[in-house]
């Protein structure tokens, strides 16, 4: 009986590792409950990044532009108990080449993954991935830190502390932290784009499940794991929402229209078609295949151009300053657009917005109500600034953008 029992914890163990489990909503949540005001500016980033007509990302785009593959500067920290952790660089690159393969779908497997009724939605990204040559202070840099950690250290909760490893400057480079979580059922999360800029901001991952060699396991070891929670980071919610709700509940939505609606999500790798978690039953049934549900790597392939205008928005917003950063020669704005490009998001807002100067320098911002009249001045001093119009009331208010009293742009923001 003890030998059976045995087996039988055995055995599930080995299921509850074998199914993706990321912790991305949790943390969230956790921002939600701890932090006075997040939830609400969460709900109005999330509003904002999830309009596919945002003036802002509109005009970053151009009606007639070309296309624009952005460069995103990548710092990867290692943070390891024993040598077998302290993974070889070769894992990092296997990562890293597997993140520009699938923002570009340029993936071997998309057309053998994503069922032909599908493929039409599939879209390039139009996003790339380097690891960072310079340091925020100038100095050359391999965009790979190393550091050995002692056998308590929680990696969940102290991976960017002074005990684990501090982000480089999260407006400029995309923060990537790689180590062993206490819990084994988790594989990795991110925050999105609402946390932009905190010091915890970027993406945490166990090194089982990072890249395609090393101490990457199957059935997680082809790298998407990576993939699926960048896409929380520019600010894709799993098809199923932010958390497990009914059909039709307002939780219950992605914001991305080409994702068809789910409950749950999916496991291993199902056969298409299934319809087993769909809130509505069709003859392609749920897209399961998606970067951001919970199958195995192998079985998921594509993002959707649905989910393109989420990542651009973001791009246009609340991450906009990655788009001057120089930690890896990224591609940025040009200088007769470096004005215009100020963004002030998001828009309505609720309590409070953010105004983010990615190549101008900018330090000070004044707010006008509908009879002209001044109702606040803030010193500005950040990439990401933070304003804060919680004790106004309803209504449109006016912006006027300073740099050392030069007005620069002025702009509008409705308070719900």
């Amino acid at each position: 009986m003890k030998k059976i029992l045995t087996l039988l914890i055995l055995l599930c163990s080995v299921a509850v590792f074998s199914q993706r489990t990321c912790d991305t909503n949790r943390k969230l949540a956790e921002l939600k409950n701890s932090v006075p005001g997040f939830a609400e500016h969460h709900h109005d980033v999330m509003e904002y990044i999830q309009n596919p007509n945002n003036d802002q990302a509109n005009f970053l785009r151009g009606a007639n532009a070309p296309a624009v593959v952005v460069t995103i500067p990548v710092v990867f920290h290692v943070l390891y108990k024993n040598a077998t952790q302290n993974i070889s660089d070769a894992q990092v690159n296997s990562q890293l080449a597997v993140l520009n393969n699938d923002y570009r779908k340029l993936n071997a497997d998309f057309n053998s993954v994503v069922p032909a009724a599908f493929r039409p939605l599939g879209a390039d990204m139009e996003i790339a991935f380097c690891k960072a040559t310079r340091t925020p202070t100038g100095a050359t840099t391999t965009g790979i830190t190393r550091k050995s950690v002692n056998n308590s250290f929680n990696f969940q909760e102290s991976y960017y502390l002074a005990a684990g490893e501090p982000a480089w400057d999260p407006t400029k480079y995309l923060n990537v932290w790689i180590g062993r979580f206490n819990d084994p059922q988790i594989l990795g999360f991110a925050y999105l784009p609402s946390a932009a800029g905190s010091a915890f901001d970027g993406l945490c991952i166990g090194d089982q499940f990072f890249g395609t060699t090393g101490t990457a396991s199957a059935p997680f070891n082809k790298g998407r794991t990576g993939t699926h929670e960048i896409g929380h980071y520019f600010g894709l919610e799993h098809p199923w929402g932010d958390d497990f709700s009914n059909c039709g509940s307002s939780a219950n939505s992605d914001g991305v229209a080409d994702t068809p609606a789910t409950d749950n999500p999916h496991y291993d790798c199902p056969s298409f078609p299934t319809n087993v978690n769909t809130c509505t039953s069709s003859a392609n049934g749920a897209m399961f295949m998606n970067f951001m549900d919970y199958v195995d790597d192998a079985c998921m392939a594509f993002f959707t151009a649905g989910q393109k205008t989420i990542m651009q928005n973001t791009l246009a917003g609340p991450r906009l300053s990655l788009l001057s950063s120089n930690g890896c020669g990224a591609l940025g704005l040009n200088e007769v657009e470096a004005i215009r490009a100020i963004a002030v998001y998001p828009n309505p807002v609720s309590k409070y917005f953010m105004i983010t100067s990615p190549q101008i320098a900018i330090d000070e911002v004044e707010i006008f109500n509908t009879m002209g009249q001044l109702v606040k001045t803030q010193k500005l001093s950040l990439a990401n600034n933070v304003i804060n119009i919680e004790e106004l009331a309803s209504g449109t208010y006016y912006l006027r953008i300073y740099n050392q009293g030069q007005f620069l742009k002025s702009d509008k923001v409705i308070k719900k």
